[in-house]
């Protein structure tokens, strides 16, 4: 059983004992109990049920685990012959989270 579902401008696809990285949620404790309520997709072994958007009555419920993050990303700007050159990184801050549950 699977669902796909939307968080922000993303979506997940969720299994359940599955690990994702959404986007950072700010300062949740580890341990707590996350539901994404915006469920577009839940297929089971015997249908798929799509909606339109969205389903009714359908959420994943997941459990925050830590936060992550991501790779490290090397952003580099040059000018030729002009000596001028900037090399910076950035890491980008993630939600870890285990589905634990798809109710549809």
């Amino acid at each position: 059983m699977y669902a796909i579902f939307e968080k922000g401008n993303h979506q997940f696809k969720a299994e359940i004992n599955k690990r994702i990285t959404i986007d950072y949620q700010g300062e949740i404790e580890p341990g707590t109990e996350i539901e994404f309520d915006n469920v577009l997709l839940v297929s089971d072994d015997e249908s798929v049920r799509v909606g339109t958007p969205k389903l009714n009555n359908a959420k994943v419920i997941g459990k925050v685990i830590s936060t992550v993050k991501g790779p490290k990303l090397t952003v580099a700007k040059f000018r030729r012959r002009k000596n001028s050159k900037r090399k910076t990184g950035h890491r980008q801050i993630f939600t870890l989270v285990e589905i634990n549950e798809i109710v549809s």
